[in-house]
This record gives structure tokens, C-alpha cells and sequence, in this order.
């Protein structure tokens, strides 16, 4: 027999408070943590720079004029800030009204709809640890387009540039980044947050011959971006204790929520059942 529904639901109660406080501080978490990776971030980015010009390809960079230097190491820092505000901005508290995008979407076409649905955090309830752990893989997806998308748009200014090869397109930078996100066997070691790997790259003039080339491109990753700053590994952790909290209010609420459904069939079956 089941507990009484009415000491159930207290305990949901009271499992769905401890759940708003922890949203809270998980949103105050994320907000430390993406500021610092903001600032890490442009560090990293511009070391990559670095590395990737003197060291991956150094006679390429050093027949560039001052001024093409000059350019793109602008280009390199404005790439930096504009993914530090990016990141900034995902942070917002984890309860967005579902009618106010709605609302936004369908002012601005299907095409920003799409874009909408991407970038903003799902509507959520706080107090509810499910949806909250939704919040939290939104933002970790968001981190990870982000450095992506910084990633890919200093190796295409760097490949303008005329650093790194014209003869690999973007199709091919972008299948290298994959192939490191999947721990390719065929990556080298090298300085962080860089791609140092053989690809095979056919021959335009004869499809059926093809050469390896070993290339090397940006490639920013949150793991190695945290290791170089020990204030961020830090937030890190501390939002790792936070989602360990999470995790433990997230399990006994999906038990009491059981434990509920099964008191109010219960209830349900004594009030229908009558004897002949």
C-alpha cells in the first residue's frame, strides 16, 4: 500500500525548492564560469594563432607584409571578443516563458525561427531537476558550437591570409575537426588547442590519385582551455559538485513522482470499485 498522496506531494514540495536553490546556483555557476572562459578563450585563441604561424607554417606567414600581419592578428582578437560576448550572453536564469518565443518566432520567419530555436535555452520550469538538466546540456552545447564556430572562422581568416593552404577548403578544415573530435588515430601531438593530423587529399586532375598531407589548424577545445587556467578548472569543478547535487534531487524526485502515480491509482481503483 502507498503512502498517502498528501505526504507524497509535501515531499515533492519540498524536492521541487531544494531544486529552485540549486537552479539558482547553477545559474550563478555558469555565469563565473563563461565570463572567465570569455577571457581564457581569446588567450588561447590568439596562442593557437601563434603557434600555428611560427610553428605550422612559418614561411607562409613570414611572406606576409606588416600590414597583412597586422590585419590578421586584428582579425584574430575580434574574432576572440566577439565569442567572449557570445558566450556571456547565453546566461540568462533558467526560466523562459514559452509564449515569448513563440511570440518572437513567428515575427521573424521560419528561417529565424530556426535560428531562435538554437540559441535560446528551452522553456523550463526551475523547480522541476529534469528540465533543469536540460538547461545545463543547452548551455554545454552552446560552449561547444561557440568554440567551434571561433575555431572555424580564425582558420578561414588565417587561410585567406594566405597561411594556411588554398588547396584545403573548408569542407575538408571542417572534417579534420571532426576527425579530432572523435580522437582520430591519425592526430599527432602538438600545442593545445590545435588540430596536428594527416589527411588524405585527392588529386583534382586524377581522382583516383591521392597524397597524404599533414596539416595543422585551429582547433579549440573546452578541456584544454580549462587545464591552462586554474580559476576556470576550478568553476569547473564547482559546477561539477552542483550537478552532483542536482543529480541526487533528480533521482529521489522521479521516485516520489512514481511513488505518487502509484498512490493516486491506488486511490483511484478503491473509489471506483463497488461489490455487486
Amino acid at each position: 500500500m502507498a503512502r498517502a498522496i498528501e505526504r507524497i506531494e509535501e515531499d515533492i514540495i519540498a524536492l521541487k525548492g531544494a531544486t529552485r536553490a540549486i537552479a539558482q546556483d547553477l545559474n550563478l555557476a555558469y555565469a563565473r564560469y563563461m565570463k572567465i572562459l570569455g577571457s581564457a578563450l581569446q588567450k588561447q585563441l590568439i596562442l593557437a594563432s601563434y603557434y600555428l604561424c611560427t610553428q605550422g607554417y612559418p614561411d607562409e606567414f613570414l611572406d606576409l607584409s606588416l600590414n597583412q600581419r597586422q590585419k590578421l592578428q586584428q582579425g584574430i582578437r575580434k574574432l576572440s571578443q566577439q565569442a567572449a560576448k557570445e558566450l556571456i550572453s547565453y546566461i540568462q536564469p533558467p526560466e523562459v516563458s514559452e509564449t515569448e518565443v513563440v511570440a518572437e518566432t513567428e515575427e521573424e520567419g521560419e528561417t529565424k525561427e530556426q535560428e531562435e530555436k538554437e540559441q535560446k535555452p528551452p522553456a523550463l520550469d526551475p523547480a522541476n531537476p529534469m528540465e533543469l538538466v536540460e538547461w545545463q546540456q543547452y548551455l554545454e552545447a552552446r560552449i561547444r558550437k561557440t568554440l567551434q564556430k571561433v575555431s572555424q572562422g580564425a582558420n578561414i581568416l588565417i587561410q585567406k591570409t594566405g597561411v594556411l593552404p588554398k588547396k584545403l577548403p573548408e569542407p575538408i578544415l571542417a572534417a579534420a575537426a571532426a576527425a579530432a573530435s572523435e580522437s582520430s588515430g591519425n592526430m599527432i601531438p602538438g600545442p593545445p588547442n590545435l588540430l596536428n593530423l594527416v589527411i588524405e587529399v585527392n588529386n583534382e586532375e586524377d581522382s583516383q590519385d591521392s597524397n597524404l598531407t599533414q596539416i595543422m589548424a585551429i582547433h579549440l577545445r573546452t578541456a584544454e582551455i580549462e587545464f591552462a587556467d586554474v580559476t576556470l578548472l576550478t568553476e569547473r569543478k564547482g559546477i561539477r559538485n552542483i550537478l552532483m547535487q542536482l543529480g541526487k534531487v533528480g533521482s529521489e524526485y522521479q521516485k516520489r513522482q512514481k511513488e505518487l502515480k502509484i498512490a493516486e491509482a491506488e486511490a483511484a481503483w478503491r473509489a471506483s470499485w463497488f461489490e455487486d
